[in-house]
Protein backbone atom coordinates (compact mmCIF):
# COMPACT_ATOMS: atom_id res chain seq x y z
CA UNK A 1 0.00 0.00 0.00
CA UNK A 2 1.10 3.45 -0.94
CA UNK A 3 2.16 5.76 2.20
CA UNK A 4 -0.18 8.52 2.54
CA UNK A 5 1.73 11.77 1.77
CA UNK A 6 0.53 14.03 4.28
CA UNK A 7 2.71 17.15 3.36
CA UNK A 8 0.44 16.84 0.42
CA UNK A 9 -2.65 16.54 2.02
CA UNK A 10 -2.40 19.06 4.55
CA UNK A 11 -0.82 20.99 1.32
CA UNK A 12 -4.39 20.98 -0.52
CA UNK A 13 -6.90 20.54 2.62
CA UNK A 14 -8.01 23.57 2.71
CA UNK A 15 -9.45 23.76 -1.28
CA UNK A 16 -10.91 20.65 -0.70
CA UNK A 17 -12.49 21.96 2.25
CA UNK A 18 -13.65 25.25 -0.01
CA UNK A 19 -15.43 23.04 -2.25
CA UNK A 20 -17.03 20.89 0.68
CA UNK A 21 -18.19 24.23 1.84
CA UNK A 22 -19.69 25.48 -1.32
CA UNK A 23 -21.34 22.20 -1.82
CA UNK A 24 -22.62 22.25 1.43
CA UNK A 25 -24.07 25.71 0.97
CA UNK A 26 -25.54 24.86 -2.45
CA UNK A 27 -27.38 21.98 -1.56
CA UNK A 28 -29.31 23.82 1.54
CA UNK A 29 -31.57 26.12 -1.13
CA UNK A 30 -34.65 23.97 -1.13
CA UNK A 31 -36.55 22.46 -3.89
CA UNK A 32 -39.85 23.88 -5.08
CA UNK A 33 -42.04 22.94 -2.41
CA UNK A 34 -44.99 24.34 -0.31
CA UNK A 35 -44.29 22.95 3.10
CA UNK A 36 -42.96 26.41 4.38
CA UNK A 37 -45.18 28.97 2.81
CA UNK A 38 -43.34 31.58 2.26
CA UNK A 39 -39.84 29.49 2.23
CA UNK A 40 -37.43 30.25 -1.18
CA UNK A 41 -37.74 27.64 -4.23
CA UNK A 42 -35.54 26.66 -7.26
CA UNK A 43 -35.27 23.24 -8.42
CA UNK A 44 -32.31 22.37 -10.55
CA UNK A 45 -29.19 20.78 -8.46
CA UNK A 46 -29.45 18.09 -6.43
CA UNK A 47 -26.61 17.37 -3.68
CA UNK A 48 -26.88 13.38 -4.00
CA UNK A 49 -26.74 10.94 -1.45
CA UNK A 50 -23.92 10.90 1.30
CA UNK A 51 -22.15 7.42 -0.26
CA UNK A 52 -21.82 9.91 -3.56
CA UNK A 53 -20.46 12.86 -1.67
CA UNK A 54 -17.93 10.64 0.66
CA UNK A 55 -16.81 9.40 -2.67
CA UNK A 56 -15.81 12.59 -4.55
CA UNK A 57 -14.17 13.53 -1.46
CA UNK A 58 -11.83 10.31 -1.49
CA UNK A 59 -11.24 10.73 -4.95
CA UNK A 60 -10.62 14.64 -4.38
CA UNK A 61 -7.94 13.76 -1.15
CA UNK A 62 -6.47 10.92 -3.37
CA UNK A 63 -5.90 13.06 -6.45
CA UNK A 64 -4.01 16.01 -5.20
CA UNK A 65 -2.05 13.67 -3.40
CA UNK A 66 -1.13 11.12 -6.36
CA UNK A 67 -1.02 13.59 -8.98
CA UNK A 68 -1.18 17.39 -7.76
CA UNK A 69 -1.13 19.50 -10.69
CA UNK A 70 -4.23 17.50 -12.50
CA UNK A 71 -6.25 17.20 -8.53
CA UNK A 72 -5.73 21.32 -8.44
CA UNK A 73 -7.10 21.39 -11.97
CA UNK A 74 -10.11 19.27 -10.96
CA UNK A 75 -10.77 20.90 -7.78
CA UNK A 76 -11.05 24.33 -9.38
CA UNK A 77 -13.15 22.91 -12.65
CA UNK A 78 -15.73 21.65 -9.90
CA UNK A 79 -15.61 24.82 -7.33
CA UNK A 80 -16.30 27.02 -10.69
CA UNK A 81 -19.12 24.59 -11.47
CA UNK A 82 -20.70 24.43 -8.00
CA UNK A 83 -20.72 28.25 -8.20
CA UNK A 84 -22.50 28.54 -11.25
CA UNK A 85 -25.25 25.88 -9.90
CA UNK A 86 -25.20 27.68 -7.01
CA UNK A 87 -25.92 31.68 -8.64
CA UNK A 88 -28.43 29.29 -11.46
CA UNK A 89 -30.77 28.11 -8.17
CA UNK A 90 -30.77 31.46 -6.99
CA UNK A 91 -31.50 33.35 -9.88
CA UNK A 92 -34.26 30.41 -10.48
CA UNK A 93 -35.71 31.63 -7.25
CA UNK A 94 -36.14 35.20 -7.47
CA UNK A 95 -37.91 34.35 -11.19
CA UNK A 96 -41.60 33.80 -10.52
CA UNK A 97 -42.22 32.49 -14.04
CA UNK A 98 -39.82 29.55 -13.82
CA UNK A 99 -41.01 29.06 -9.90
CA UNK A 100 -44.34 29.04 -11.42
CA UNK A 101 -44.16 27.20 -14.10
CA UNK A 102 -42.58 24.23 -11.68
CA UNK A 103 -46.27 24.56 -8.91
CA UNK A 104 -48.20 23.71 -12.47
CA UNK A 105 -45.98 21.39 -13.19
CA UNK A 106 -46.04 20.03 -9.78
CA UNK A 107 -49.75 19.97 -8.98
CA UNK A 108 -50.35 18.44 -12.19
CA UNK A 109 -48.38 15.34 -11.74
CA UNK A 110 -48.77 15.25 -8.45
CA UNK A 111 -50.44 11.83 -7.44
CA UNK A 112 -54.00 12.38 -4.92
CA UNK A 113 -54.89 9.79 -3.87
CA UNK A 114 -59.02 9.18 -4.63
CA UNK A 115 -61.21 7.49 -2.10
CA UNK A 116 -64.71 9.06 -3.03
CA UNK A 117 -66.30 5.90 -4.27
CA UNK A 118 -65.86 3.68 -1.75
CA UNK A 119 -66.66 6.62 0.71
CA UNK A 120 -69.82 7.44 -0.44
CA UNK A 121 -70.85 3.47 -0.85
CA UNK A 122 -70.20 3.44 3.41
CA UNK A 123 -72.16 6.29 4.26
CA UNK A 124 -75.26 5.56 1.33
CA UNK A 125 -75.57 2.26 3.41
CA UNK A 126 -76.94 4.03 6.37
CA UNK A 127 -78.02 7.42 4.07
CA UNK A 128 -78.79 6.50 0.73
CA UNK A 129 -79.63 10.11 -0.44
CA UNK A 130 -76.49 10.73 0.04
CA UNK A 131 -74.20 12.19 -3.44
CA UNK A 132 -70.58 12.36 -3.27
CA UNK A 133 -70.56 14.64 -6.02
CA UNK A 134 -72.77 17.43 -4.57
CA UNK A 135 -70.68 17.12 -1.10
CA UNK A 136 -67.92 17.47 -3.23
CA UNK A 137 -69.18 20.03 -4.48
CA UNK A 138 -70.05 21.86 -0.96
CA UNK A 139 -66.56 21.24 0.08
CA UNK A 140 -65.07 22.96 -2.91
CA UNK A 141 -67.46 26.15 -2.07
CA UNK A 142 -66.63 26.45 1.71
CA UNK A 143 -62.87 26.25 1.03
CA UNK A 144 -63.19 29.37 -1.86
CA UNK A 145 -65.07 30.51 0.66
CA UNK A 146 -62.92 30.14 3.41
CA UNK A 147 -60.06 32.17 1.51
CA UNK A 148 -62.43 34.79 0.11
CA UNK A 149 -63.42 35.70 3.64
CA UNK A 150 -59.56 35.57 5.05
CA UNK A 151 -58.30 38.45 2.14
CA UNK A 152 -61.50 40.64 2.62
CA UNK A 153 -60.99 40.25 7.01
CA UNK A 154 -64.46 39.18 7.08
CA UNK A 155 -65.34 35.99 8.89
CA UNK A 156 -68.79 36.54 9.04
CA UNK A 157 -69.42 34.68 5.19
CA UNK A 158 -67.93 31.78 6.89
CA UNK A 159 -69.87 30.98 9.99
CA UNK A 160 -72.97 29.00 9.00
CA UNK A 161 -70.21 26.52 7.33
CA UNK A 162 -67.89 25.92 10.67
CA UNK A 163 -68.47 25.18 14.32
CA UNK A 164 -68.07 27.10 16.96
CA UNK A 165 -64.74 26.06 17.98
CA UNK A 166 -62.91 26.24 14.38
CA UNK A 167 -64.73 29.50 13.85
CA UNK A 168 -63.68 31.36 17.05
CA UNK A 169 -59.46 29.99 16.11
CA UNK A 170 -59.81 31.52 12.56
CA UNK A 171 -61.07 34.82 14.10
CA UNK A 172 -58.80 35.10 16.61
CA UNK A 173 -56.28 34.39 14.13
CA UNK A 174 -57.91 37.06 11.41
CA UNK A 175 -58.26 40.04 14.43
CA UNK A 176 -54.42 39.63 14.62
CA UNK A 177 -53.89 40.63 11.24
CA UNK A 178 -56.46 43.36 11.76
CA UNK A 179 -54.61 44.22 14.85
CA UNK A 180 -51.27 44.34 13.02
CA UNK A 181 -52.72 46.73 9.95
CA UNK A 182 -51.54 43.78 7.53
CA UNK A 183 -53.64 41.69 5.13
CA UNK A 184 -52.82 37.96 3.74
CA UNK A 185 -53.92 37.87 0.38
CA UNK A 186 -55.03 34.72 -1.15
CA UNK A 187 -55.68 34.74 -4.87
CA UNK A 188 -55.81 33.33 -8.21
CA UNK A 189 -57.11 30.27 -6.68
CA UNK A 190 -57.62 26.93 -8.79
CA UNK A 191 -58.57 23.90 -6.85
CA UNK A 192 -56.66 20.75 -8.73
CA UNK A 193 -58.18 17.88 -6.70
CA UNK A 194 -60.77 17.58 -4.26
CA UNK A 195 -62.36 14.07 -2.98
CA UNK A 196 -64.07 12.06 -0.03
CA UNK A 197 -61.34 10.09 1.81
CA UNK A 198 -62.57 8.80 4.80
CA UNK A 199 -65.77 8.45 6.71
CA UNK A 200 -66.61 7.00 10.96
CA UNK A 201 -68.96 7.05 12.84
CA UNK A 202 -67.61 8.41 16.36
CA UNK A 203 -70.09 7.81 19.13
CA UNK A 204 -72.77 10.44 18.79
CA UNK A 205 -71.26 12.37 15.41
CA UNK A 206 -70.36 11.11 12.05
CA UNK A 207 -66.64 12.40 10.60
CA UNK A 208 -66.56 13.10 6.68
CA UNK A 209 -62.41 14.04 5.47
CA UNK A 210 -62.00 15.57 2.39
CA UNK A 211 -58.52 15.63 0.49
CA UNK A 212 -57.79 18.81 -1.06
CA UNK A 213 -55.10 20.38 -3.37
CA UNK A 214 -54.97 23.92 -4.87
CA UNK A 215 -52.57 26.59 -6.34
CA UNK A 216 -52.77 29.86 -5.42
CA UNK A 217 -51.23 33.05 -5.18
CA UNK A 218 -50.64 34.20 -1.37
CA UNK A 219 -48.85 36.88 0.28
CA UNK A 220 -48.72 39.38 2.88
CA UNK A 221 -49.41 42.95 2.41
CA UNK A 222 -49.21 46.75 4.63
CA UNK A 223 -52.62 47.70 4.95
CA UNK A 224 -51.81 51.27 4.82
CA UNK A 225 -48.65 51.28 2.22
CA UNK A 226 -49.81 48.17 0.37
CA UNK A 227 -46.25 47.43 0.54
CA UNK A 228 -45.54 43.70 0.08
CA UNK A 229 -44.35 42.27 3.34
CA UNK A 230 -44.07 38.47 2.97
CA UNK A 231 -43.79 36.03 -0.33
CA UNK A 232 -44.43 37.99 -3.58
CA UNK A 233 -47.99 38.76 -5.28
CA UNK A 234 -46.20 37.04 -9.10
CA UNK A 235 -45.55 33.71 -7.59
CA UNK A 236 -47.83 30.25 -7.20
CA UNK A 237 -47.86 28.21 -4.57
CA UNK A 238 -49.01 24.64 -4.60
CA UNK A 239 -50.82 23.78 -1.36
CA UNK A 240 -52.47 20.54 -0.18
CA UNK A 241 -55.30 20.48 2.43
CA UNK A 242 -57.32 18.24 4.99
CA UNK A 243 -60.90 19.57 5.38
CA UNK A 244 -62.50 17.26 8.21
CA UNK A 245 -66.51 17.28 8.18
CA UNK A 246 -68.98 16.42 11.41
CA UNK A 247 -72.59 16.11 11.79
CA UNK A 248 -74.66 14.67 14.10
CA UNK A 249 -74.96 10.93 13.87
CA UNK A 250 -78.42 9.45 12.62
CA UNK A 251 -78.45 12.41 9.92
CA UNK A 252 -80.29 11.80 6.16
CA UNK A 253 -79.73 13.96 3.83
CA UNK A 254 -82.15 15.57 1.93
CA UNK A 255 -83.29 14.88 -1.34
CA UNK A 256 -84.62 18.10 -1.94
CA UNK A 257 -82.27 20.21 -1.13
CA UNK A 258 -79.44 22.06 -3.25
CA UNK A 259 -76.00 21.12 -1.48
CA UNK A 260 -75.35 20.65 1.72
CA UNK A 261 -75.35 24.31 3.20
CA UNK A 262 -77.88 25.49 5.87
CA UNK A 263 -80.12 27.86 3.20
CA UNK A 264 -82.95 28.07 6.30
CA UNK A 265 -82.67 27.66 9.90
CA UNK A 266 -84.01 24.11 10.58
CA UNK A 267 -86.13 25.60 13.95
CA UNK A 268 -88.23 28.64 12.42
CA UNK A 269 -87.61 28.39 8.55
CA UNK A 270 -85.99 31.49 8.07
CA UNK A 271 -83.55 32.47 5.73
CA UNK A 272 -79.94 31.45 7.41
CA UNK A 273 -78.24 34.90 9.03
CA UNK A 274 -75.92 33.09 11.41
CA UNK A 275 -74.58 35.31 15.13
CA UNK A 276 -71.10 35.02 15.78
CA UNK A 277 -72.20 32.44 17.74
CA UNK A 278 -73.60 30.44 15.43
CA UNK A 279 -77.12 30.90 16.40
CA UNK A 280 -80.25 31.82 13.66
CA UNK A 281 -80.53 35.69 13.98
CA UNK A 282 -84.28 35.19 13.95
CA UNK A 283 -85.17 32.34 17.26
CA UNK A 284 -81.76 32.20 18.31
CA UNK A 285 -81.47 28.17 17.85
CA UNK A 286 -77.80 27.08 17.42
CA UNK A 287 -77.87 25.97 13.68
CA UNK A 288 -73.52 25.02 13.05
CA UNK A 289 -73.38 22.31 15.94
CA UNK A 290 -73.71 19.52 13.61
CA UNK A 291 -77.24 19.10 14.44
CA UNK A 292 -78.71 19.51 11.58
CA UNK A 293 -76.29 19.27 8.72
CA UNK A 294 -72.54 19.51 7.94
CA UNK A 295 -70.29 21.57 9.62
CA UNK A 296 -66.06 21.65 8.94
CA UNK A 297 -64.61 21.52 12.35
CA UNK A 298 -60.96 21.72 10.93
CA UNK A 299 -59.08 22.32 8.06
CA UNK A 300 -55.63 22.33 8.23
CA UNK A 301 -52.56 21.73 4.91
CA UNK A 302 -50.56 18.69 4.74
CA UNK A 303 -47.47 17.54 2.85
Amino acid sequence: MKKLNLSKLKQYLPFVLMFLALLGSTMAIADVGNQNRYSGGGGGFDGGSDGDIIGIILYLIGLCINNPVLGLIVLVILIVLVIIGRKKKKKQASDPTYVNRQVQQQANTDFNFDNSAAVAAQIQAIDPAFSADKFIGFAREVFMTIQAAWTAKDWKPIRPFESETLFNTHKQQLDEYIRMGKTNVVEKIAIKHCSLQSFSQDGDKEVLTISLSAVMRDYVIDDATKKVLESDPNRDWYMKYVMVFNRKAGLKTDPGKKGNSITNCPNCGAPTEVTSSGQCAYCGSVITNGEHDWVLTDIHSRQ
